[in-house]
């Protein structure tokens, strides 16, 4: 009897800590140390991971051999995952801008049909948290470890109107709709006059 539940317990825990995830190979260096015989090689990954629904986390590794290094990268992307809400699951919410060191992005929400409009990194980091409409720009340092740290600090940065509501002690629709009545009640004004 204990058994079987150890056995249940076991899959259960094994569907709940494995969910599909997909990852991006964004740069691989190759760095090299001179030493008495020549000169011995290694390398650097940088790999983004994310659930395509909202969760993303990047990781980087470092090993003799390319596959080891992607290995380690994808476990640490996989440890270092943040969650992002998305409107209508497809892109932000509101325009942010996100800063690491020298490297600057500016993200913001687009209508339906735009696609994904950024840079290389940026584009990995899009693709793996399940935006599909966006217009970014990335500004200062081109490194792409830079870039995509400033990525992730923007993102970091998004609140939902849900989250705004709780904050404020109101309702989501006392938010959502303060924004839109104030364009409602100018247009009307005149219209009575």
């Amino acid at each position: 009897m204990a058994e079987r539940d150890n056995n249940r317990r076991g899959n259960r825990r094994d569907r709940d800590e494995t969910p599909e995830f997909a990852d991006r190979l964004v740069a691989i260096n190759r760095v090299s140390k001179t030493v008495k015989g020549g000169k011995r090689f290694g390398f650097a990954a940088l790999v983004v991971v994310g659930d395509q629904k909202g969760r993303v986390g990047f990781g980087k590794g470092k090993a003799k051999e390319v596959p080891e290094a992607i290995r380690k990268a994808t476990e640490q992307a996989k440890r270092k995952m943040i969650r992002v809400p998305l409107r209508e699951g497809r892109t932000l919410h509101h325009d942010m801008a996100g800063r690491w060191g020298a490297g600057k992005v500016i993200m913001r929400s687009a209508p339906e049909g735009t696609g994904i409009i950024a840079g290389g990194p940026m584009r990995a980091v899009f693709e793996m948290l399940g935006i599909k409409d966006v217009v970014s720009k990335s500004l200062g340092s081109q490194n792409p470890y830079n870039m995509i740290r400033a990525t992730i600090d923007g993102l970091q940065k998004e609140q939902s109107p849900r989250m705004v509501a709780q904050r404020r002690g109101k309702k989501v629709a006392d938010i959502l709709s303060k924004k839109d009545e104030a364009p409602a009640a100018a247009a009307a004004e005149p219209a009575e006059a």
